[in-house]
């Protein structure tokens, strides 16, 4: 596939500091403290350790023979105690009395364990890291089904994932890909998995295994950029629903024609909203509502039940706005719409509760 990237593709995807984390996935996790912290802290121990170990023999000084000289200064005590910790043991200093040996036995020896785990431990789990990481992402890539691939962790992505987390979706199967390192940072943060990379190439969104995803979600910085993901991400998934968001509505039409199953126009809502707003505060504030998921009032997708069936959309306990029959959405007082049938499916207006869900087999929920 030929990758056509257009005139100013997004800036930040060429930034030289990205370009070292590119492609990479990162998988959610608690990080407790930075890991150079670790490393200093670990480090002063083993300092500490030197230093009482030192101490300890300097203290004792009697009961030790430098072959030298005969005599043990602080040097001396100091250079003993390091090649003892480190198990090097030349053997030119030599415990000689009963204390210096059982000091050497009961304090130094487990002191030279200690230090030895801490230096020795530290060196272990930097080299274990990246085989820890692999296995994670391997089991992470072998149960990752049926997901939600975002694209773009700004504003219009962090915004879509919170409402289609609010349907029930569990964070695990949320996958986010974008150019910047930090956004994949605060996306993990929060309990996602990221994928940090350009999402025009085939082989970052094949990373965030998106031909095994249900759903996908272009939220980019630019029109220009959605095109290119919608068209690669539809070659590599023909069956997972993409709902792409564009600035200028002119735009649209090739969003569709790259293979977007719905398109969002940012700016024309946006204005819209605003000339409403203009015109009648109060329209606008509704509409601002609906708008916002889990306040006040809600739209909810749901199946007839059985007690409607037979019923015209206005003989319902909730407020109909629309009747999705078949692939035709269908307004409550289009003629064509009848009463209501067992397969139809119902766009409603609902009090906000915390039991709202705009999920495929959302229930009626009663009005308060």
């Amino acid at each position: 596939m030929f990758h056509v990237k257009l005139p100013g593709h997004d800036a930040i995807a060429r930034q030289p500091d990205e370009k070292l984390v590119t492609h990479r996935v990162k998988l959610p996790r608690k990080v407790v403290e930075h890991p150079f912290r670790q490393v200093a802290k670990r480090v002063l121990v083993a300092l500490a350790l030197l230093v009482l170990c030192s101490l300890i023999v300097y203290a004792d000084r009697e009961g030790y023979n430098d072959n030298s000289d005969g005599k043990l200064d602080f040097l001396d005590a100091f250079y003993y105690s390091t090649v003892t910790l480190s198990t090097t043991g030349y053997g030119d200093i030599t415990p000689v009395s009963d204390t210096a040996r059982l000091t050497n036995i009961l304090v130094i020896t487990p002191m030279r364990v200690l230090f030895l785990i801490i230096l020795v431990g530290t060196t272990l789990e930097v080299l274990t890291e990246r085989t820890r990481e692999e296995w994670r992402l391997n089991r992470w890539r072998s149960t990752l089904r049926d997901h939600t691939v975002v694209v773009g962790f700004g504003t219009k992505g962090r915004s879509a994932i919170e409402t289609v987390c609010a349907t029930g979706l569990s964070k695990e199967q949320v996958v986010v890909v974008d150019p910047s390192a930090k956004a994949i940072e605060a996306a993990t943060a929060e309990g996602f998995a990221g994928v940090v990379g350009d999402a025009t190439r085939s082989d970052v969104l094949n990373r965030a295994e998106v031909h095994r995803a249900r759903k996908i979600i272009i939220a980019t910085q630019r029109d220009d950029t959605a095109v290119l993901v919608t068209l690669t991400a539809r070659q590599l998934n023909r069956g997972a629903k993409i709902v792409a968001a564009v600035r200028e509505e002119e735009n649209a039409p090739l969003l569709k024609q790259s293979g977007a199953d719905a398109v969002i126009t940012s700016a024309s809502a946006a204005g819209r909203l605003l000339g409403l707003s203009v015109l009648s505060p109060a329209a606008g504030m509704v509409m601002e509502d609906l708008i916002h998921q889990g306040s006040g009032l809600d739209l909810v997708e749901r199946p007839v039940i059985k007690a409607e069936v037979g019923k015209g959309p206005r003989e319902t306990t909730d407020l109909v706005v629309s009747v999705l029959r078949g692939h035709r959405v269908l307004g409550y007082d289009h003629e064509d719409v009848g009463t209501l049938q067992s397969t139809d499916r119902l766009i409603t207006i609902v009090r906000a509760t915390p039991t709202t869900q705009v999920a495929p087999d959302a229930r009626p929920i009663p009005q308060d």
